[in-house]
């Protein structure tokens, strides 16, 4: 499988200002490009021969563009063909249904990165003290690299990706291919090595084994992001101080960002090397998005992107990540399947006919474990993994269920996975 580690990049500020160069210059040639193709009609053959013989023009354009010669001919290469990519991609869209139009000039800030294909690159793991290196990228020289993970070490690069985030900061992306690890087989897995997980506002997840992670709090971050927003519009735009102000409100996205992004592979990786088989629920996002109520906190959560990362890492790790229906998994009680409505506001599930009785999101969780191991066919008893005298108590007493706070989620890769993780609600 592909995988693309990110690293932070530590430049001096005249390799930044190389950086920029060349970053503007690539973006300049992707213009040209896009006005060469528009030039050449249809009938002269494919997209991609089309783009092919602009490629082929670059020896002869840099003979009046002098200042190409200072930029890798691999990367020129590379992003002229990234036309007839991007053109390919807007077909599928329209084939899909969608309304997209044509592909137009890159503007400055709209141009953000550029590739090393295959070659022009060199990676020192040795350079510096721990957990630094040294990247050398072609024209540009060595740049110092932050190195937060050993996955680099053995693995074979076949592509570098340098970007410019709209912190002002710059990262490099490897491309690099990993062995998939292989999946047990669908006849061994039993009710204790899978999991079903029901996704929510209020609480983020709640787990068939009765765990709760709270949702991440980033109250103050988003208090913060509004103040240097309104800071921001008082400035006159794209003025020195909009500009120094913007890379403030950039760095508040940013810090949200990365937060989510880091809390969700924390608990994918956790999910997925703890159990090989977990069931989440295949969410119609967009039209819950669409929704008159809690916009904001439905788009906060991203849902889609957890199931992404949760498939991404059993991929990696060997785990079956498998997708259900979530229609009427709140409803259906987990113990007799007899459905029972109850109002959002009720959080407790309690079955009039079996009289099975437990909160709201932890019967959801068992009805989405249940579907997911009929979905990949794994036999299993009909009755609940939990007893039916089992209770979900408001007041924290004997009967609670098991809580995990969203700060208690250590760090991927982190000696401390292997302990406890649960806390008991107070």
């Amino acid at each position: 499988m592909e995988y693309s580690p990110r690293f932070r990049l530590l430049p001096t500020d005249e390799q930044r200002e190389t950086l920029d160069w060349t970053r503007d210059t690539v973006r300049q040639v992707y213009n040209h490009g896009l006005y060469r193709f528009n030039q050449i009609p249809d009938s002269e053959g494919t997209v991609k021969q089309r783009v092919t013989k602009i490629r082929d023009e670059l020896p002869q354009l840099k003979t009046w563009w002098t200042d190409l010669q200072n930029v890798y001919s691999k990367v020129l290469q590379t992003h002229i063909e990234r036309i007839a990519r991007n053109i390919t991609n807007l077909g599928k869209l329209k084939a899909k249904g969608y309304n997209v139009g044509s592909l137009n000039w890159k503007k400055p800030r709209e141009f953000r990165s550029f590739t090393y294909n295959q070659s022009g690159f060199k990676l020192d793991h040795k350079s510096g003290p721990d957990g630094r290196g040294k990247l050398s990228l072609s024209k540009i020289g060595w740049i110092p690299i932050r190195l937060h993970r050993d996955v680099l070490e053995d693995a074979e690069i076949t592509e570098v990706t340098v970007k410019k985030e709209p912190t002002g900061a710059w990262h490099a992306s490897f491309c690099i291919d990993v062995d998939e690890p292989e999946k047990p087989p669908v006849k061994s897995l039993t009710v204790d090595d899978s999991v079903g997980i029901d996704l929510g506002v209020l609480n983020y997840i709640h787990d068939s084994n009765g765990v709760v992670i709270n949702r991440l709090d980033l109250s103050d971050d988003r208090e913060r992001l509004e103040r240097e927003q309104r800071a921001l519009s008082r400035k006159e735009y794209e003025s020195e101080n909009w500009d120094k102000h913007r890379q403030r409100v950039a760095k508040s996205h940013a810090r949200m960002n990365e937060r989510k992004w880091d809390f969700k592979n924390k608990l994918a990786y956790y999910y997925t090397t703890h159990y090989k088989a977990v069931f989440l629920e295949e969410l119609n996002v967009k039209g819950m998005l669409e929704g008159p109520q809690n916009a904001r906190n439905k788009a906060e959560v991203g849902w889609r992107d957890l199931i992404r990362i949760f498939k991404h890492h059993g991929k990696k790790n060997g785990c079956y990540v498998v997708t259900v229906e979530p229609e009427n998994t709140t409803l259906d009680c987990a113990s007799c399947g007899t459905s029972v409505y109850k109002p959002l506001w009720v959080r407790e599930h309690s079955c009039p006919t079996c009289g099975f009785e437990t909160d709201r999101d932890w019967n959801a969780s068992l009805n989405v474990l249940s579907r997911g191991l009929d979905r990949l066919g794994v036999v299993h008893s009909e009755a609940p993994p939990v007893e039916t005298a089992t209770a979900v108590s408001s007041d924290g007493g004997e009967y609670s269920s098991i809580v995990v706070d969203a700060s208690r989620v250590v760090e991927t890769g982190s000696p401390a996975l292997k302990e406890a993780t649960r806390s008991v609600a107070e």
